[in-house]
């Protein structure tokens, strides 16, 4: 069909490829509003969950630990639980990624605004 158009013929492929990995790409998107992943604290005494575009969606704090000389380590706890669930949210999100560049015949390692 594109015979003697030189590397049109592939423009047009890649062109193909590209609006292909764009859909892709909004679809994952939108799927990763609803991957949940759950960061921990204290050895499970507080846990942080979060969407894998990072946002916190619920805070489970175990009531043992209220105490009110311990505010400052029940703070820390807080903030550490929130802190691994957002880098478990940036992974899970990574992972997706690559998933998706690697079933376009992308490198799996390929970074891709996100």
């Amino acid at each position: 069909m594109f015979k003697g158009l030189g590397g049109l013929g592939d423009m047009a492929g890649m062109m193909k490829k590209a609006q292909q990995m764009q859909t892709e790409m909004a679809a994952l998107q939108e799927e990763l509003h609803n991957v949940m992943v759950v960061g921990e604290s204290g050895a499970g005494l507080v846990k942080a969950t979060a969407s894998a575009k990072g946002e916190l969606k619920a805070l489970d704090i175990d009531p043992s630990i209220f105490n009110g000389d311990d505010k400052e380590v029940v703070e820390d706890l807080i903030l550490a639980a929130i802190k691994d669930a957002q880098g478990k949210a940036s992974d899970k999100a990574q992972e997706e990624m690559a998933k998706l560049t690697e079933s376009l015949g992308l490198p799996a390692d390929m970074k891709l605004p996100f």
